[in-house]
């Protein structure tokens, strides 16, 4: 009897295993295992769009999410392939604009990494993450 209770056990964990790693591959992109970006590094789309000429769309989403919609203007620049767009953003940012990032949705983490690499790497001052990041855009331009 001892046996059968413990084979029943050992199917209903890997039975729940099953989803869980599912789930975990799906959102690993998704979910922000950092710290939460401080207030002075966010914009709301509000503030943002009152700069008017004077800022840079960034969608650090992955190439094919680009591809299907995005900021009108915005310029790609995701991590998969950081070196090779990076020149393409240098080409058009210039010290007086600001530049806004933004990824899928607040709980994306793309948008905080591209955004701190601006700022390290390529000493980029102004760099701001969208709070609410594309699903706030889609939201406010409905």
């Amino acid at each position: 009897m001892k046996v059968s209770a413990v084979r029943q056990a050992l199917l209903l964990i890997v039975l729940a295993l099953v989803p869980a790693i599912g789930e975990a591959i799906y959102f690993r992109n998704k979910v922000s295992w950092q710290s939460p970006i401080p207030a002075s590094e966010l914009v709301t789309v509000e503030q943002a769009r009152s700069w008017g000429d004077n800022v840079i769309w960034v969608d650090a989403r992955p190439d094919n999410e680009f591809e299907r919609d995005h900021i009108p203007g915005a310029i790609s620049l995701n991590e998969d392939r950081w070196n090779e767009l990076l020149p393409e953003f240098l080409g058009q940012w210039s010290p007086e604009k600001k530049v806004v990032v933004y990824c899928s949705a607040e709980s994306c983490d793309l948008a905080r990494v591209v955004a701190e690499r601006l700022r390290k790497e390529a000493q980029v001052p102004d760099v701001f993450v969208l709070e609410g990041g594309w699903e706030a855009w889609v939201k406010k331009n409905r």
